[in-house]
Parts: C-alpha cells; sequence; structure tokens
C-alpha cells in the first residue's frame, strides 16, 4: 500500500504502527463495517470527526464508531459557546481527507484535537490512516502524541 501523510508523520516520530487494509469500492464505509472488514471488535475502532466554532475555528474529534460527539461536551471541553460539525463538502478544503478516509494525523493544519477519553482504557486503537481502505493501529498514547491531542469526555 502507499504510504499517506498520516504514515509518513509516525513514522518521522517513531511511533510503532500497523497498517490495516480492507477491500472496498472506493466508497465511504461506516465505522461498524471497517471494524468487521479489518476483523476487530468495534471498540477498539475509531472515526475522526472535524467540527467548527463560527468561521475557521477547527476543531478535531476522535471517537468510537459506535458511538456520537457530544456537542455540548466538546463546545464545553475547547471552552466555545457552540460547536457544530462543519458540512462534508468542506472535509477535503480544510483537512485535505475525503469522507472515510480522514485521519486525525497529516491534516493539512494541525488543528485542536480531542480523543475520547474511553481510548485510554485501550492497548491499541485504530483510526484512519487518511485513504479509504488503510487504517492504522497504534497505542492511544502514541495517536494523543502525533498530532497533538488531550483525552476528554465527547461521547
Amino acid at each position: 500500500m502507499a504510504k499517506t501523510n498520516a504514515v509518513r508523520l509516525i513514522e518521522q516520530q517513531n511511533i510503532s504502527y500497523e497498517v490495516l487494509g480492507y477491500k472496498t469500492d472506493g466508497q465511504p464505509v461506516d465505522g461498524i463495517s471497517v471494524a468487521e472488514k479489518i476483523g476487530y471488535p468495534v471498540k477498539y475502532v475509531y472515526k475522526t470527526l472535524v467540527a467548527a466554532a463560527g468561521t475557521n475555528h477547527y476543531y478535531v474529534f476522535v471517537v468510537p464508531v459506535a458511538e456520537e460527539l457530544d456537542v455540548k461536551k466538546a463546545a464545553k471541553v475547547t471552552g466555545e459557546k457552540k460547536i457544530e460539525m462543519i458540512a462534508m463538502k468542506e472535509l477535503l478544503a480544510v483537512t485535505g481527507y475525503l469522507r472515510g478516509g480522514c485521519s486525525p494525523i497529516g491534516m493539512k493544519k494541525m488543528f485542536p484535537t480531542y480523543i475520547d477519553a474511553s481510548a485510554e482504557t485501550l492497548d491499541f486503537i485504530i483510526v484512519s490512516a487518511g485513504k479509504i481502505g488503510m487504517q492504522l493501529k497504534l497505542a492511544p498514547q502514541d495517536l494523543a502524541r502525533s498530532c497533538d491531542a488531550a483525552f476528554a469526555e465527547i461521547v
């Protein structure tokens, strides 16, 4: 598999990881389906969501695929009054990633990033490697280090 920006960045930081691939027709698939395709329990697979508070105030949230981001908790942890998910059509322009292949690592810019606190109890988590059909398996603390993220209760 070709290396993505996310893979290159974690290699530069000497972070231990594993790439997990799955077959796709290039279309986004939901996270629960991804877990089935790669053969891991859903609790280890996390999705990357991008939200905004006003214009050009973007935040990244990494949450379990079977859960939803609690926007009130997200606003509180970021110190914002209100946070809303960005429109899907904005995702590529803001992050450099397509829906279904959005990784918290290697976005166009470093945005404040929060990983759900549930990840801290796991030995590893699985997130997008920046391309549909490609996932990264790594320690939650390494993920946090790679994208300067904080752990918080956000679901």
